[in-house]
């Protein structure tokens, strides 16, 4: 089932090399406006987020839209590593409030050593 948006968590990534890669995967990016703490973007008909060292060096980038050609962030995670080289973390799926906080920990990392679930206390 296609998530109604996409978010990533990038290890040492800047945002040129991901506006790079959001222009070739989703059309060009208008330039990035800086609002407090984060920067946003359009790529294509896409609203971006990037929010630089969001958990430690770990930063977030949130996909606003279901249009994406990414059926979920598992997907988009995949396609950045392959793009940019840098290690990616990805929740393993949607995840709400009805859900444990222990599931909220749950992660799927890619490195250059594959995939694999992880741990990751966020908060």
């Amino acid at each position: 089932m296609r998530q109604p948006d996409i978010e990533i968590y990038l290890k040492d990534a800047d945002y040129q090399a991901v506006s790079a890669w959001l222009e070739a995967a989703l059309g060009p990016c208008t330039p990035w406006q800086r609002k407090g703490q984060t920067y946003k973007c359009q790529a294509g008909d896409v609203p971006v987020t990037w929010l630089p060292n969001a958990v430690g060096k770990w930063h977030s980038l949130y996909l606003e839209s279901a249009t994406t050609p990414w059926e979920d962030d598992l997907a988009c995670a995949r396609a950045a590593h392959a793009a940019l080289g840098v290690q990616i973390r990805c929740a393993p799926g949607s995840w709400d409030e009805s859900q444990s906080e222990e599931d909220a920990d749950r992660w799927i990392r890619i490195d250059t050593d594959g995939e694999s679930e992880i741990i990751w206390r966020t908060g």
